[in-house]
């Protein structure tokens, strides 16, 4: 797979004589491991396929009368939008029909989804932002879909515990992102993989293996600084830090929708931030569908995740919508930030 510049021009236009797909790149993966049953591709197949669907809902949108208010409040308490309920219903749809996982966790619903029927269920444990940033979905902001993926106990035929476990016993995380292309980063604990869908043929084509986090990277930082006075002092001393560094003070980019932001700190560097602070005690960022698998794909790029005073994915949680602090990014910028923890408030 080293090769992904096989393709023959012809007529000024850039043809794959031997595309990989993101099918067979799973399927490769799975020939690299002999005990697996290929119970994990299927699964994958499902989500990527749902990722395909929400893509062309939110292309749609507009002519399909699909922006605004479903009119109900989710169990954050954030107004929902009609998106998200087709985005969360895809996600539960796909994953299901699968057969390959028992314990469902969605941002949209309080519960946990159990499977119970023995015919229905797996071995993988699912949590999922089906569509995050979707309150900038009307103005046409890039949002996307955050997924982790655990394997449940053995001794169980899956419960809310199976998925109450740390990101460090992560199978896979991966996120969507449906922009000016819809593209998808994966991390199955061996690097970090980076397909585009081509709409021509309905396919996720790998345009990228093995991304990482530049050696020399950019000095950006993203977080809203509309909250900064509620800021606990080791963030407010680290922002005034970068801001004022000489000789090249850092730029702020903050676009409010995580998977944008963190894609773009994947690909350029610099550090990505949602802290707990005086008005938000624990945070905004849900640890299992969002601080995890962001947490975990920037590990696997060369990157650090942390919580300020712990690494993210060894934050056992208790409740599956539980709130963690969020910073993560180059190992540069981290490491700036955690002296600054260090001091103390």
């Amino acid at each position: 797979m080293a090769n992904l510049a096989r393709g023959r021009s012809t007529g000024g236009a850039e043809f794959e004589a031997d595309p990989i797909t993101l099918t067979r790149f799973l399927l490769s993966e799975q020939q690299k491991a002999p005990e697996a049953t290929g119970d994990f591709t299927i699964l994958m197949t499902s989500i990527q396929l749902a990722c395909k669907v929400i893509s062309t809902a939110v292309r749609k949108a507009g002519i399909s009368g699909l922006y605004g208010l479903e009119g109900t409040v989710n169990v954050q308490g954030e107004k929902v939008k009609k998106l998200d309920i087709i985005s969360h219903d895809n996600f539960v749809n796909a994953i299901r029909s699968s057969t390959k996982a028992c314990v469902l966790v969605s941002e949209e619903k309080e519960d946990p989804i159990i499977i119970k029927d023995e015919k229905m269920r797996g071995h993988y444990c699912c949590a999922f932002d089906p569509l995050d940033g979707s309150s900038n979905i009307d103005c046409n902001v890039s949002v996307g879909s955050i997924f982790a993926i655990y394997k449940k106990s053995e001794n169980t035929p899956g419960e809310i515990g199976d998925i109450l476990q740390p990101g460090n016993k992560m199978v896979a995380a991966g996120y969507c992102m449906y922009g000016s292309a819809t593209q998808m980063v994966l991390s199955f604990g061996n690097g970090v993989h980076l397909f585009t869908l081509d709409p021509s043929v309905g396919e996720f084509i790998i345009t990228t293996e093995n991304v990482k986090i530049p050696e020399k990277p950019k000095t950006i930082y993203s977080v809203n600084e509309g909250n900064s006075v509620y800021w606990h002092e080791p963030v407010k001393r680290f922002v005034e830090k970068i801001k004022n560094m000489e000789p090249n003070p850092y730029s702020a980019r903050y676009i409010g929708s995580m998977v944008a932001d963190v894609h773009r700190t994947l690909l350029y560097g610099g550090i990505f931030m949602y802290p707990n602070d005086k008005k938000s005690k624990k945070g905004k960022l849900r640890l299992l569908y969002e601080g995890n698998p962001m947490a975990f794909i920037i590990e696997q790029a060369g990157g650090k995740a942390t919580t300020g005073t712990q690494r993210i994915l060894d934050v056992v949680p208790t409740d599956i919508h539980e709130r963690v602090p969020t910073f993560l990014g180059c190992t540069r910028d981290i490491d700036m930030l955690l002296e600054e923890f260090e001091k103390g408030c």
